[in-house]
C-alpha cells in the first residue's frame, strides 16, 4: 500500500512525472516569449554623410537699429503756430513744409527794412551827386577844401547805410523764410508736439523729431577675447578693422536675412563692462528697420577653415559627454563620443570624434536603445528633413 501511494501510473514514479511536466510548460513559455522578439523588424532610420567643407565662424551678438541722421525740429524765429502742414508718422522728404508760424510780423519787419534800404540808397545818391560837384568847386576854388572832404565823407557814409541797410533786408527775409519750418532730411516724421494755436520759441520749442530710415545703423557690443581675436586676424590679413560683412536678423525673424558690412569701431575698450562698441551699416529699403528695434548680429569670427559638420538634431547626451550613433557593420548602430563646436549655416561643427566617411544617424535616433541594435537604413543628405513616411497600399 506504501509502494502504491509513491507511484504513479503503470509504475512511473510521481515526482519524475512531475518534473517534466515542469519542464516542458518553461520550454513552451519561453518560445512564445522569443518568437515575437525575434520577429520585431529593425527601426527604419535615416542616416548622412558627415558634411566636410570650407567654412567661417560666425560670432552672436545683439545690438539695436539707430538712425543715421536724426534731428529735433526747433523753430529759428519766436511766434505761434498757425499750422501743422503734415500728417504725423509719414514719411517726408528734405525740403517738405512741416510747420507754419504766424508771418504777419515777420512780413512787417521785412517791409521796414526794404523801405530803409530805399531811403539809404536815395542819401548814398544825393551824397554822391553832391561829392561829384564838389569836386568841380574845389578845382575852381569855390569852395574850401575842408568842405569837399566832408561831402567826400558823406559819400562814403551814404554807401555804407546802404550796405547796412541790405543786409537787414536779408536778416528779415530769413526770418519770414524761418517761419515756414521744412524738413532737414528725408526720413519718418514724429507726432507735432507743439500744435496750432501755441506759442513756439526760437531755439527753445521742441516741435517734434525727424529720423532717416534708409540706411541705418546696428550698434553692438564685442567682449575683449572677441575683439582680441579680430585683431589677431586683421594683423594676419584675413580681415580688416572695418568694412567686414555682418549678418542682421530682427526678433521676430528665423536666422538673418539681412547682409550688412561694419563701417566703425570704437577707439578705446569700456574698462566698466570690457566691451567696445562697433556699428553695422545695411540697407532699408523695404522699412524693415524701424530705430530703436533689437537686433541680433553675426560677425565673422575667422578665417576660412575645413570642418565637418552634421545635423543637431543627431547629437544626444550621456551626463557631460556628448555623442552620436553612426551606422556601423551590418547595419547596426554605433556610438562614438563626440568634441563639438558652433553652429555654422544651421548645422554643428564636430572638432573631434567623427571621420568624413562615417554616416551618422539623423532621424529616427530615438528608436536606438543600445549600440549594436540593427537599424533599417535610408540614406539622406546632411541637413536635409526627415523623409516622409510611406504609406501602405490595401
Amino acid at each position: 500500500m506504501d509502494r502504491a501511494a509513491h507511484t504513479g501510473y503503470r509504475g512511473i514514479p510521481v515526482l519524475a512525472l512531475a518534473a517534466s511536466l515542469l519542464v516542458a510548460a518553461i520550454a513552451t513559455a519561453c518560445s512564445s516569449q522569443a518568437e515575437p522578439t525575434a520577429a520585431m523588424p529593425a527601426p527604419e532610420v535615416s542616416v548622412a554623410t558627415v558634411l566636410s567643407k570650407e567654412v567661417r565662424q560666425w560670432d552672436d551678438f545683439t545690438g539695436r537699429v539707430s538712425a543715421i541722421e536724426t534731428v529735433e525740429l526747433r523753430p529759428r524765429v519766436s511766434g505761434y503756430v498757425e499750422r501743422v502742414a503734415y500728417q504725423e508718422g509719414q514719411e517726408v522728404n528734405k525740403g517738405d513744409l512741416l510747420f507754419v508760424i504766424d508771418q504777419r510780423r515777420y512780413k512787417a519787419q521785412l517791409a521796414q527794412a526794404q523801405a530803409e534800404l530805399e531811403r539809404a540808397r536815395a542819401e548814398a545818391r544825393l551824397a554822391q551827386t553832391q561829392d561829384v560837384r564838389a569836386q568841380a568847386l574845389v578845382e575852381a576854388k569855390a569852395i574850401s577844401r575842408e568842405e569837399f572832404e566832408t561831402r567826400r565823407a558823406a559819400t562814403t557814409q551814404g554807401n555804407a547805410a546802404v550796405h547796412a541797410a541790405q543786409a537787414a533786408v536779408a536778416n528779415a527775409q530769413l526770418d519770414l523764410q524761418f517761419t515756414q519750418v521744412r524738413a532737414p532730411i528725408s526720413g519718418r516724421i514724429g507726432r507735432a508736439l507743439v500744435t496750432e494755436g501755441n506759442l513756439a520759441q526760437a531755439d527753445t520749442s521742441l516741435l517734434t523729431t525727424l529720423v532717416s530710415l534708409d540706411p541705418v545703423h546696428v550698434y553692438f557690443e564685442s567682449d575683449e577675447r572677441s575683439f582680441l581675436r579680430y585683431q589677431e586676424l586683421a594683423r594676419k590679413g584675413e580681415r580688416t578693422r572695418t568694412s567686414n560683412p555682418v549678418r542682421i536678423g530682427l526678433a521676430n525673424e528665423q536666422g538673418y536675412p539681412h547682409e550688412g558690412t561694419v563701417d566703425f569701431v570704437d577707439n578705446q575698450v569700456d574698462p566698466t563692462t570690457g566691451t567696445i562698441r562697433a556699428r553695422a551699416v545695411l540697407r532699408n529699403p523695404d522699412r524693415v528697420f524701424t530705430p530703436g528695434l533689437f537686433a541680433r548680429v553675426q560677425i565673422e569670427g575667422s578665417g576660412q577653415f575645413k570642418a565637418s559638420l552634421i545635423d543637431d538634431k543627431a547629437v544626444l547626451t550621456d551626463q557631460d559627454r556628448k555623442y552620436v550613433y553612426v551606422l556601423g557593420p551590418k547595419n547596426t548602430a554605433l556610438r562614438k563620443d563626440v568634441v563639438l563646436g558652433r553652429m555654422i549655416d544651421g548645422l554643428r561643427v564636430v572638432s573631434s570624434g567623427l571621420t568624413p566617411t562615417d554616416k551618422v544617424i539623423v532621424h529616427g535616433v530615438q528608436k536606438v536603445f543600445m549600440p549594436g541594435m540593427p537599424v533599417a537604413p535610408k540614406q539622406i543628405a546632411m541637413g536635409a528633413p526627415a523623409p516622409a513616411p510611406q504609406v501602405a497600399m490595401h
